[in-house]
């Protein structure tokens, strides 16, 4: 098998400090905690930023801080993966905006779906538009897969010549009203890839770990953070996002599986 990349996502859009006291929100948190969690072996930071209230935000400005801040934080330079997804709701020229500052890499959302008591729209104009933006500034595109018909709409973009091969997917299981975190769908999911595909999987709340640990041992790559889940066990609130990204490069260890560095990770996602 290839090196495991462990992706963090830090921050998210979804929560707040009074939910999950050691969630990141500022430029300055934010740059702490995409330390601890590389010095931990993680090798992409997934990065929402918030405004100076602590609000989700897709300002260039509110990008760039937190950018800054984690170049400078971090003695080894992670790979940092924009959200284009921003907070439910968000208008995609928005979404869109934070691409011109060219990161290595961005999320790229494959379709409409419910999301909670909310809708995250994603039209097929908004994935046409943002295969545009992502080919303008030359952004590696993460698809962000969240139900089995996302597979097929990665395909339709592929047959329109949209977006081109190799395909870095990450499979986000367990959000409500979208695919379940269970071990037969990623399975599932997994077998209808399209070719020069790589894999990974972030599992919501308490599906979490052991998608990870399948995830280990089918070859695919892992996504662990606050975002996803603030739990470290059942009643027992993570007290960071490192502490998340420890225990999945531990189990990883244990049976067999070597890390990636950020270096070696961008030679497995054929990254510039």
């Amino acid at each position: 098998m290839d090196k495991l990349i462990v992706t963090a996502a830090i921050t998210g859009a979804e929560l707040n400090k009074k939910i999950c006291p050691a969630l990141p929100i500022t430029p300055e948190e934010q740059a702490i905690a995409a330390r601890d969690c590389i010095e931990a072996g993680a090798a992409i930071i997934h990065l929402h930023v918030r405004d100076e209230k602590g609000n989700p935000s897709q300002k260039l400005e509110d990008f760039q801080a937190s950018v800054n801040a984690i170049k400078k934080s971090c003695k080894t330079n992670p790979i940092i993966q924009f959200s284009t997804g921003g907070a439910v709701g968000e208008k995609m020229e928005n979404r869109i905006a934070s691409l011109s500052l060219k990161p290595e890499m961005a999320s790229f959302n494959l379709g409409t779906m419910n999301f909670g008591e909310e809708i995250f729209v994603n039209t097929f104009a908004d994935m046409r538009a943002l295969a545009a933006a992502f080919k303008k500034y030359n952004v590696i595109p993460e698809f962000e897969i969240y139900d089995a018909g996302h597979i097929d709409n990665l395909k339709k973009l592929i047959k329109e010549g949209l977006v081109t091969a190799p395909y870095h997917c990450q499979f986000v299981l367990g959000v409500p009203g979208a695919m379940a975190g269970d071990i037969s769908g990623l399975v599932y999911l997994v077998e209808h890839l399209p070719q020069d595909s790589t894999w990974g999987v972030a599992g919501v709340g308490r599906f979490e770990l052991p998608l990870a640990v399948h995830a280990i041992l089918m070859g695919g790559n892992v996504r662990v953070g606050l975002e996803d889940n603030i739990y470290y066990e059942k009643g027992k609130l993570a007290s960071s996002n490192a502490e998340l990204v420890s225990r999945i490069v531990r189990i990883a260890k244990e049976v067999g599986r070597d890390i990636a560095s950020p270096e070696e990770a961008k030679k497995l996602l054929n990254l510039p």
